[in-house]
């Protein structure tokens, strides 16, 4: 895995860092975005650290991938944080109803002793590639409007202006400069968070059926048709060709078309709900 493929803009970045804190003093909610595959993997700690004790919001999106009992744990784990944690598929607006009452008993819990009324503002964020632009286009196309600049915003700032006095402030996508943790990077690459020519798709595939192998084997088992998940990766991978028909000319595996197929059936819920981490886990 070259280093130099893992490093991401840090001059946008660092716009991006700045960015949030300079608006950290108009909102008094931050509205988080993670993958309910991989909370953890997809959310940056930079976030946390920036956002500090501002009210916040965890949306986990694509829920529907998630494994219900995995999404259940996470839903769990987030609320002892003290977080509002909401379930959602932010591209068909499943789980969208919870997002607007959870922000609607903030807005409530802000006006609580005040005479006059306050819209929630709250700002949107997450890592690039993990859902905003779809429950940014959703909550636009359906209960708001862009409005214009807003006294005490950078010029060229757009808030989103919801219904019900609810206010959201787009930010770019934003991703720690590198990567440390080779596992993070696999994960992210699994969801289709890093683009599939930073890696190798076989490679990557191979540490796929890792996992799967060690969490979901009976997944792979009924996907696939195959007998076992006993042996290496690439033995299962060479099983799966084997079912499916991915021979070339000399009968030789066309491992290709397998690393294709597995992944665009791993990411588009083919094999079954599959979350990869877990809280707790090491």
């Amino acid at each position: 895995m070259a280093n130099e493929h893992i490093n991401w803009y840090p001059g946008h970045m660092k716009k991006t860092r700045e960015l949030i804190q300079e608006n950290l003093k108009l909102i008094n909610a931050a509205v988080e975005i993670l993958d309910a595959r991989i909370p953890v993997s997809s959310k940056n700690p930079v976030i946390d650290e920036l956002i500090k004790n501002k009210r916040r919001i965890v949306i986990l999106n694509k829920s529907d991938l998630g494994d219900p009992k995995a999404n259940e744990a996470w839903v769990k784990h987030f609320k002892a944080q003290g977080a509002e944690p909401v379930c959602m598929n932010a591209l068909t607006g499943e789980g969208m109803a919870d997002l607007f009452k959870v922000m609607n008993r903030m807005k409530d819990e802000i006006n609580k002793d005040s005479v006059r009324k306050k819209p929630l503002r709250a700002m949107i964020v997450g890592i690039p590639n993990v859902g905003k632009s779809s429950l940014i286009n959703r909550l636009a196309g359906k209960k708001s409007a862009k409005t214009g600049n807003k006294p005490g915003v950078t010029r060229g700032k757009q808030w989103i202006n919801l219904q019900d006095q609810i206010q959201l402030l787009d930010t770019p996508g934003i991703l720690w400069p590198k990567f440390e943790d080779k596992e993070i990077a696999l994960k992210l690459s699994f969801v289709g968070s890093i683009k599939d020519e930073v890696l190798d798709r076989e490679d990557l595939t191979i540490e796929l059926i890792k996992y799967l192998q060690e969490r979901y084997p009976e997944l792979l088992v009924n996907r696939y048709n195959i007998e076992s998940v006993e042996g290496e990766p690439l033995d299962i991978m060479e099983r799966i060709c084997d079912k499916r028909g991915f021979i070339m000319s000399g009968k030789r595996y066309d491992y290709a078309r397998a690393a294709r197929t597995i992944m665009d059936e791993f990411r588009g819920g083919k094999m079954g709900r599959i979350t990869l981490e877990m809280p707790g886990d090491k």
